[in-house]
C-alpha cells in the first residue's frame, strides 16, 4: 500500500514508525512531516490545511490510504475530499469530526446519548454569560467553542476572572474566531485520562487509556499546554474500567452518531474526569492525542496500517488489535517561552546518545534542519522522549537519564511527569 501521513508532530513521528512496520506497506509519503518521520518516508512539503493540494498530491501518486494525524485537515473536511475521489482516508467526515471541532456540538450529543458530562451553557454574547456566571458557583470552566490548538480551556477560580475571560473571548479575539462561541461548564473533579479506541461507524475496540500532564511547570503549576508528557496506562485505571468508560462515553456516542446519518470511523480520544459519580466526558478529540500517541503506539504489537485501512472501510472487525502490556512514559522537551513565544534556532545534539539506553525513542515534535543540516528547535514542544518498560517508576528513570543525555540549550521539561500515577 502507498499510504499519505498527515501532520508534522511529535504524534506523526509514532504514528509513522508504527506504519513503517506494515508487510503492507509500499511507500509512506508525510506532508509536510519532520526529519524525525523522514527517518520512515519521504516528506511532501504540503501544509496540512491545504486540503486541494493534499487530495491532488494523493490522486497523482495512485495513494492507497490517507492517515489524518491532527484535528485541522479534519475539520477542514479532507475525508470527505478524499471519498469524493475515491481515496479511502482513516478519520472522520467534516460532519463527525465536529465532536472536536464545537464544544457545543459534544455537549448536545451527549445530551441525545445519555453520557456523563458537566452540566453545560453556550453563549455568544457577553451579557447573557455574564449573567449566567452570576447564579454559577466557582471555580467554573469556559471554554472556546472551535479549536485553539488545545489552549481554549479556561479554569476560573472566582467571578473576576470568569467575566474577563468572557469579556476577553467574546468581546476581544484571545482565540480568534473558534472563541466567538463559549462554553460554560461546571467543574469536575477527580483524576482526569484519556482513553482512546479505534471506531468504524459501528464498533468501537480499545486501544488503552493514559495521563496527559498539561500544565507548564512541576506540581501542575502554571498555564495549560498541548501536554507536557503522559504515562499509559494509568495504575488506577485498568481494562475493566476502560472498558467499562467506553460503554458509557463512546458507544453511546457511535450510536447516535449514526442516528444523526454522520457515522464516525476513526480514532476517538475521550478526554474524562473520573468523578466520585463515575467517569464523565470533558471532550472528545478526533485522532490520536499528543503526547499520548507517543506511549500508546510503541505498545502497539499489531498491524497500524492494516487497522485504519479497515476502520476506513467500515471493518474493523477483521483486525487483530494487540497491545503490548508494557508500562510506557513520554517527556516532553519544550522551548523556553512555551506555551507563550518559544525561543527557536537552537541546536540539538546528542539524541543517538539518549537512544542507546533500553527501549527509549525519542520523537520529533518541533524540530527542523537549518542551512548547515544541523538539528534545531523549530516549535513549542519540541522532543518527546518516550521509553516502554515493565515497571513504570524503572521507565520513568530511563526517561529522565535520556532528556539530561540531550544537548539543548534551549530545552525545559517537567520533572515530575509520572509521579501522579505512581503516587509519587
Amino acid at each position: 500500500m502507498r499510504v499519505l501521513l498527515v501532520g508534522s508532530g511529535g504524534r506523526e513521528h509514532a504514528i509513522s514508525m508504527a506504519i513503517a512496520r506494515s508487510p503492507k506497506l509500499t511507500e509512506l509519503f508525510i506532508a509536510p512531516g519532520n526529519p524525525g518521520t523522514a527517518q520512515y518516508g519521504k516528506n511532501i512539503d504540503i501544509k496540512v490545511d491545504n486540503i486541494t493540494d493534499l487530495v491532488k498530491f494523493a490522486q497523482e501518486n495512485h495513494i492507497d490510504l490517507v492517515i489524518p494525524g491532527p484535528e485541522l485537515p479534519l475539520v477542514k473536511g479532507l475525508t470527505d475530499a478524499c471519498n469524493a475521489v475515491g481515496i479511502p482516508c482513516a478519520g472522520p467526515t467534516q460532519e463527525a469530526a465536529q465532536l472536536e471541532g464545537s464544544k457545543s456540538f459534544t455537549k448536545i450529543v451527549c445530551d441525545a446519548a445519555k453520557i456523563p458530562t458537566a452540566q453545560w451553557q453556550e453563549f455568544t454574547e457577553v451579557t447573557p454569560a455574564i449573567e449566567y456566571l452570576k447564579t454559577q458557583s466557582f471555580p467554573i470552566v469556559i471554554k472556546a467553542d472551535g479549536l485553539a490548538a488545545g489552549k481554549g480551556v479556561i479554569i476560573a477560580a472566582d467571578f473576576a476572572e470568569a467575566e474577563q475571560t468572557i469579556q476577553d473571548m467574546l468581546a476581544g479575539s484571545a482565540f480568534g474566531q473558534a472563541g466567538h462561541k463559549v462554553v460554560i461548564e461546571e467543574f469536575l473533579t477527580g483524576e482526569e485520562v484519556s482513553l482512546f479506541a479505534f471506531c468504524d461507524g459501528e464498533n468501537a475496540v480499545l486501544i488503552g487509556a493514559a495521563q496527559d500532564h498539561k500544565r507548564i511547570g512541576d506540581g501542575d503549576t502554571g498555564p495549560n499546554t498541548g501536554g507536557m508528557g503522559a504515562v499509559s496506562p494509568p495504575s488506577f485505571f485498568d481494562k475493566a474500567a476502560q472498558e467499562h468508560a467506553l460503554d458509557l462515553t463512546v458507544r453511546p456516542m457511535l450510536k447516535e452518531m449514526n442516528k444523526r446519518g454522520t457515522p464516525f470511523r476513526g480514532v476517538i480520544f475521550a478526554g474524562l474526569m473520573l468523578t466520585p459519580k463515575g467517569p464523565a466526558l470533558i471532550e472528545y478529540n478526533t485522532r490520536f492525542g499528543d503526547p499520548e500517541a507517543e506511549v500508546l503506539l510503541p505498545r502497539l504489537q499489531s498491524d497500524l496500517l492494516e487497522i485504519l485501512f479497515n476502520l476506513s472501510q467500515g471493518k474493523l472487525s477483521q483486525s487483530e488489535i494487540k497491545f503490548s502490556d508494557q508500562a510506557g512514559i513520554c517527556i516532553i522537551m519544550a522551548a523556553k517561552g512555551y506555551p507563550g513565544t518559544p525561543t527557536t534556532g537552537g541546536i540539538i545534539s546528542n539524541i543517538e546518545a539518549a537512544e542507546t539506553l533500553p527501549n527509549v525513542k525519542v520523537f520529533h515534535a518541533g524540530t527542523a534542519m537549518n542551512n548547515n543540516q544541523e538539528l534545531c528547535a523549530a516549535g513549542g514542544r519540541v522532543l518527546c522522549v518516550s521509553v516502554l518498560h515493565d515497571d513504570l517508576e524503572k521507565a520513568q528513570e530511563i526517561a529522565y537519564q535520556a532528556v539530561r543525555k540531550i544537548e539543548w540549550k534551549d530545552g525545559i521539561w517537567r520533572n515530575d511527569i509520572g509521579n501522579r500515577a505512581l503516587r509519587k
